[in-house]
């Protein structure tokens, strides 16, 4: 009898799980179609959603894999990958889509979605939704009023970023705190007003917030854009003034904007000042802004050392980006032989530049005579781009030559 109760008491649960077998069918048969049947963990889920919205543009699939995922803000996976959805979704101003993948997939009662909600409807350039959502709550917290100031930065609506943090804290009892400046200060320098800044800086003095690293950097990042370079240096002594050290993204972000201004002869300086240092030691990032430098000013002699001087820094072993930039110029340069040189070593490590940049290396090794070594690179590489056997036509002729 106690046999049979129990079996009893397990029927109800029959078509609970029955449901739950569906829906891992359909939620693998949309994020991975080459296995259907093969069930996905959370982290899986994520994974596939992200791989597959980084280049899906149908609203309707969109929707579907964000479904198929179970989207939440609660790891970093899933929130990159709403934020692909979202500009996927806005880049067809598919506003609608945009609004039912919010409305479902977050709970707008709790706190933590909704601050995600007020940024996901910013990076959709749906700001008014992203005010409209702040407004209907009773007693928003200061980490959805600073998501707010955020989604104006990231709708680029940098007049209503001013307004709000002007106008919303007195009228609903907020006090803003270092985060709330700090997207303020990346508005202002987003906009091109990098100097106003420093009477941000002083206000917050006054009200006993302390600026920080991310303060600074934002300053350093702005000023290099609009070309007040000079200014750096003053912030650099503000920081130190205010007890607040460089760090290694501080100086990165001075290298990044002295390359961009075509001055990668001073970045490199900076980098040697680096390298002294006790606590500031330089990155495969700093490497990264520098190899890029050079190789936009056609120094690509020095692009070269810097790559070989990087395998003798700890922590500082090139990655997929350092050999496609320097395998892109060399090609850009007719340097096909040591273009090939990366190349190789790239694919050992199984990083394969973009397709472009294979032809024009497979197109000029044909050209200066190398035919074996065309043909070894391009065999190697094919498997590689499936899509593109079209394009790989006008390669086959050179090679069948």
């Amino acid at each position: 009898m106690a046999w049979i109760s129990g079996r009893l008491k397990l029927r109800p649960l029959l078509p609970s799980i029955t449901n739950s077998l569906r829906c891992f069918s359909s939620a693998s048969a949309i994020l991975n179609p080459d296995n259907p049947t093969v069930p996905l963990s959370g982290k899986q889920k994520s994974r596939m959603a992200l791989s597959l919205l980084k280049f899906e543009k149908n609203p309707d699939t969109v929707l579907s894999i964000c479904r198929a995922a179970a989207l939440t803000p609660d790891t970093h996976l899933d929130r990159l990958a709403f934020s692909a959805a979202m500009y996927s979704l806005s880049s067809t101003s598919s506003f609608i889509a945009v609004r039912s993948c919010i409305n479902e997939l977050l709970d707008l009662k709790n706190d933590r979605h909704r601050a995600h909600a007020i940024v996901l409807f910013g990076q959709a350039r749906l700001l008014d939704d992203a005010i409209r959502l702040f407004d209907e709550m009773s007693s928003p917290s200061l980490k959805c009023f600073n998501s707010l100031l955020f989604a104006g930065v990231v709708a680029k609506k940098h007049g209503d970023v001013a307004r709000i943090f002007k106008e919303y804290p007195k009228a609903r009892g907020l006090e803003p705190d270092v985060d709330s400046y700090n997207n303020v200060i990346l508005s202002f320098c987003e906009s091109g007003s990098s100097r106003s800044v420093y009477s941000l800086l002083d206000e917050m003095t006054k009200k006993g917030i302390k600026p920080n690293v991310t303060s600074y950097n934002n300053l350093i990042t702005g000023l290099c854009r609009e070309g007040n370079g000079d200014d750096v240096d003053k912030v650099l002594e503000m920081m130190k003034a205010n007890d607040c050290n460089p760090l290694v993204s501080t100086y990165n972000r001075i290298i990044k904007g002295l390359c961009k201004m075509n001055k990668s002869v001073e970045a490199k300086n900076l980098l040697e000042k680096m390298i002294k240092m006790r606590n500031v030691k330089p990155n495969v990032v700093t490497y990264q802004h520098l190899i890029n430098g050079f190789c936009k000013e056609s120094n690509l002699e020095e692009a070269k050392k810097l790559f070989a001087d990087m395998d003798h820094r700890k922590g500082c072993v090139p990655d997929s980006y350092c050999y496609f930039v320097i395998i892109y110029y060399l090609c850009k340069g007719g340097e096909f032989e040591d273009a090939l040189n990366f190349c190789k070593k790239s694919i050992e490590k199984n990083w394969v530049p973009r397709f472009t940049t294979m032809k024009t290396l497979v197109k000029g090794l044909v050209d200066s005579s190398k035919m074996e070594e065309a043909k070894e690179i391009a065999e190697a590489v094919k498997d590689k781009f499936p899509n593109n056997a079209e394009m790989w036509k006008e390669v086959d002729e050179l090679l069948s030559t």
